[in-house]
């Protein structure tokens, strides 16, 4: 039996790029640290001065722009190296994680991925270091079902299981409402959407298409439903997009870009003040969904639609081909039907909320194996 607890390290796009990276980094940290309260944690992190702040009692490691030696001397010291959770294995991308992935194997560190977002994954460079880092791992999870597929595509044999994303763990953490009720037009409803840029997972997208499609969207919002609209950045590059959007509207005077630097379950707690979501980015709808918000998805990618889907949030055909008259058509729908609609997306987060666990699970049972949580004797008292 070990004589400490198990030295674990967790590998992702973390380090405040990302409030959506950041919600799976928190709950896989608070899912670990109540499974194995005795593991050492190391966060390998593109910005450690920000994610020591964020999660104190945590040790941190830089990974880019390092020599391969430093960082075979931390994987060195681990019991298991933890590969996600989110989407970071997708083309040019995968190689600079697995990079790290095979330097721990080398060092025969095991390694575990963790609800991994997948995809796409067509260069063959790529799909070669997948196959090699994933068909050595001692369980690989993924999830979502498109995740899955884009593996097997990529001609990864070993069994893959899909879980949940972590972030639907996440804890709201309190938010000042009057930040933003201060800032809007008083007496209105208030809708959140999500902008973001195409990305290499939605390159086929034009972003003048759809920030005028979104516009025209928002303008529909502010009148119809007598709202004000909120655009909320998950990233610092959504700033630009949602002034894009603003920008075209005809009625800007009704709409805020909020501003600021919040922590995920902050933004989460910001959602209960919405009466409405529309948005692209996965993770500003996975905190609309926890809250108990309608949402309608703009599924540039097809993570968005899979989730859409498993909640039962209703699905437009994608950003990209969707013409305003029938996305406009959605949003008045989704209002209209948001009373017969909320029970049943209750009940689907809920039930994706027990998959994710599920993640955290099997990783604590391998964990489990390496190094057994301690059991104390009893105190014989009297």
């Amino acid at each position: 039996m070990s004589e400490h607890g198990p030295r674990v390290g967790v590998l992702g796009s973390y380090g405040g790029y990302n409030l959506g990276d950041e919600a799976i980094l928190a709950s896989l940290l608070a899912d670990l640290r109540a499974r194995r309260p005795d593991a050492e944690v190391l966060v390998f992190s593109r910005d450690p001065g920000h994610t020591e702040q964020e999660h104190p009692g945590i040790t941190v490691a830089p990974w880019e722009g390092v020599g391969r030696d430093r960082t075979a001397t931390s994987l060195a010291r681990l019991d298991m190296l933890v590969l996600g959770g989110g989407g970071i294995l997708y083309d040019t991308e995968a190689r600079r994680y697995l990079r790290v992935v095979r330097t721990a194997q080398e060092q025969r560190v095991p390694v575990f991925t963790y609800a991994l977002g997948v995809g796409p994954l067509t260069e063959e460079f790529d799909c070669t270091m997948v196959r090699d880092a994933l068909g050595q791992a001692v369980e690989v999870t993924v999830r979502d079902e498109e995740s899955r597929v884009a593996l097997e595509e990529a001609g990864v044999t070993a069994t893959v299981t899909v879980t949940a994303d972590p972030a639907l763990l996440l804890q709201p953490e309190e938010f000042d409402a009057r930040l933003v009720r201060d800032s809007l037009p008083p007496g209105r409803r208030v809708v959140g959407m999500s902008v973001r840029e195409p990305g290499r997972a939605a390159q086929h997208l034009d972003a003048d298409e759809y920030h005028q499609l979104l516009a025209q969207v928002g303008d529909f919002i502010v009148h119809r439903l007598d709202a004000s609209l909120l655009f909320v950045p998950m990233e610092r590059g959504d700033i630009r997009h949602s002034h894009a959007v603003l920008s075209r509207m005809t009625a800007a005077e009704h709409c805020r870009v909020l501003y600021g630097q919040y922590r995920p379950g902050q933004i989460l707690d910001l959602m209960r003040s919405l009466d409405l979501a529309v948005g692209m980015r996965l993770h500003f709808l996975i905190f609309a969904a926890l809250a108990g918000v309608p949402l309608l998805a703009l599924p540039y990618a097809g993570k968005v639609f899979d989730f859409a889907q498993r909640i039962g949030a209703p699905v437009p055909r994608g950003v990209v081909r969707e013409a305003a008259g029938p996305l406009i058509a959605q949003v008045d729908r989704l209002w209209d039907e948001r009373p017969q609609r909320q029970d049943e997306i209750a009940a689907n987060v809920a039930a994706m909320r027990q998959r994710a666990t599920e993640t955290g699970r099997r990783l604590g049972a391998q964990l489990d194996r390496i190094a057994p949580l301690a059991v104390r004797e009893p105190v014989v008292t009297g």
